[in-house]
């Protein structure tokens, strides 16, 4: 039975500052303090490096799952996400997103987030911290995680 492994959006697969960087400067000043509510602004965001990929190689290696929180007040966010995911990741994601705050009531094995926050660091697995020293970007995440892969469950 494969360990089941979990991978935020923002920041560890979703480059977020790539959506800001297309927005208008009007836009960029109205939210200023919460870009995460831009209306539509998930669905201009690109993949960070390696991300597409690293997630195909993991799909097979886990039961894979994309764990992500959206903002509460802004809707289409909920869908963007959707439609990003369906976007870059294709079959291998086809019904694995969940979007939640709380993401410690999900239980398995791994989860990649780079950040503690919405109950990363009550999730009861290993919590993989993203752009941390150790797992500075996908290449030292994909060389850790191959490890584990292969270790008996």
């Amino acid at each position: 039975m494969k360990k089941t492994l979990y991978i935020d959006m923002d920041n560890v697969l979703v480059d977020f500052a790539s959506g800001i960087e297309k927005l208008d400067d009007q836009t960029k000043e109205e939210f200023q303090d919460d870009l995460d509510d831009v209306p539509g602004i998930f669905s201009l965001m690109d993949p960070m490096p390696m991300a597409v990929e690293a997630f195909q190689e993991l799909s097979s290696l886990f039961d894979t799952y994309i764990l992500s929180t959206a903002p509460w007040d802004n809707r289409s966010a909920w869908s963007d996400k959707l439609d990003w995911v369906k976007k870059h990741l294709g079959k291998s994601a086809y019904k694995r997103l969940i979007l939640t705050h709380h993401k410690d009531l999900n239980r398995g094995d791994f989860l990649v987030d780079d950040r503690d926050k919405n109950g990363a660091d009550q999730f009861q697995g290993e919590l993989i911290k993203f752009g941390s020293e150790k797992f500075s970007d996908w290449e030292a995440v994909l060389h850790y995680l191959r490890q584990q892969a292969a270790m008996p469950g």
